[in-house]
């Protein structure tokens, strides 16, 4: 065959591999993404919304993109990272459990078959978060003052800058009510709160401050204790729409500063007929828990209560049972009365066995005994108590409320003026 007649197939051939030649110049190896971070947004105190866009794959399928970041310049996915999805295009993701009140640093990233690419770097810092608080305990309780105070456990990501505890008569007491100034910083703090009501009750919480948050603690209620013209000082509660004390009176002065005679002999005791008072078996240890016995002429002084409060009448005592849920029809009968008010009156402890009670009243009733008007004899502590009234039924005779061990109402009656009877004053 000639060369003429061969061309036609070398020129085909030539034609083959010079294209292929040039279709194989014009393929490029492939190259790391190309991406973008967008700017953080939704910023809390422990979590941030991120963008990104991945606007070129390289030449290579982007098998998995996200966000990584860090506390330092540049992070990588060596450290926190957050995978969302794979391609090109925009893609998002909410990163969590970050520290309030840190500067972060942020980027997008995109990998191939190449390697990890990384977009252009955020930076960001995350809200200030609330101090963390609690309420201490209150102690010390007087008449006008008392402690309490509070612990921070964590600041929320700024310097604790004031702290302290808030007061009021009325609930939720903030800084705009009374207040201490009680140092900076975390940690357990106590204050003394002063310049208190007596007999008053007190709500109070613990606060603290960082740049950004005031927050408090749970609240915490007390009531101050109620002086004596000696300095007593006794527990006072709120039954129904009265207040009164929680303990037995003790004083041995009227709030005129007069001076009650102490009798002790039981002759003298039967024969007096002038305010007088003693102790349980003329033994002064019995003070601190039953208080002090008095004849109802000290109650008919009208001067043996702290100023402001009163030896309740028999009204008054009639009022207290009916919060305490006695029936009306019940009210002015002669003796055991009611059904178990007796036991929403007495202590929890301190009756003979099987005699304590729930005082779910808060009155707090203690089995002191008394004293016999017939022949001054003293009977049945831990077993028996009674209070006088202020209200006379005749001219030898008062009325007094009484509890046994053994009952569970309470007893109304009225008896010889020279019985030894324990006193609850009641708030005017």
């Amino acid at each position: 065959m000639s060369i003429s007649q061969k061309l036609p197939e070398i020129i085909l051939l030539t034609s083959f591999l010079t294209g292929t030649l040039f279709f194989n110049s014009c393929i490029k190896d492939p190259t790391l993404p190309v991406l973008k971070t967008d700017p953080a947004t939704d910023i809390t105190i422990n979590s941030v919304k991120m963008s990104g866009e991945v606007t070129d794959d390289g030449g290579a399928e982007v098998t998995v993109r996200g966000f990584c970041w860090g506390t330092g310049t540049n992070p990588t996915i060596t450290e926190d990272y957050l995978p969302s999805g794979k391609g090109t295009g925009k893609f998002t993701g909410t990163i969590e459990d970050l520290e309030p009140n840190i500067q972060y640093h942020v980027r997008a990233y995109a990998e191939n078959s190449v390697g990890i690419a990384y977009g252009n770097e955020i930076i960001f810092i995350t809200e200030t978060a609330a101090p963390v608080i609690t309420t201490g305990q209150v102690s010390g309780v007087t008449a006008s003052t008392a402690v309490c105070g509070g612990s921070i456990t964590n600041d929320g990501g700024s310097p604790i800058t004031a702290r302290g505890v808030c007061w009021s008569t009325t609930p939720d007491p903030d800084i705009n009510d009374f207040f201490t100034s009680d140092g900076t910083g975390t940690g357990i703090f106590s204050s003394t709160l002063i310049n208190l009501v007596s007999a008053t009750t007190y709500y109070v919480r613990a606060y603290a401050k960082n740049d950004v948050w005031t927050v408090y603690g749970e609240q915490a209620t007390f009531v101050t204790k109620l002086a004596d013209g000696e300095g007593n000082l006794y527990n006072t509660v709120k039954i129904g729409t009265q207040v009164w004390m929680a303990e037995n009176l003790r004083v041995t002065k009227l709030n005129d500063n007069t001076a009650i005679p102490n009798v002790t002999d039981d002759a003298l005791w039967v024969g007096t007929a002038v305010p007088a008072y003693c102790w349980y078996d003329n033994d002064i240890a019995y003070k601190p828990t039953y208080g002090a016995l008095y004849n109802w002429y000290a109650v008919n002084s009208g001067k043996l209560c702290p100023s402001g409060w009163h030896v309740p009448t028999d009204g008054e005592f009639k009022m207290l049972e009916q919060s305490l849920g006695m029936a009306v029809d019940q009210l002015e009968l002669w003796g055991w009365r009611g059904t178990d008010q007796g036991i929403k009156m007495k202590n929890i402890t301190g009756w003979d066995d099987g005699g304590n009670g729930t005082n779910s009243s808060g009155f707090t009733a203690l089995p002191g005994g008394y004293r016999f008007g017939g022949t001054g004899a003293f009977y049945w502590v831990t077993t028996i108590t009674y209070w006088w009234t202020s209200t006379e039924d005749d001219a030898d005779r008062g009325w007094y409320r009484r509890l046994d061990s053994s009952a569970t109402g309470i007893y109304r009656a009225s008896t010889s003026k020279k019985g030894g009877k324990y006193i609850r004053c009641l708030q005017n």
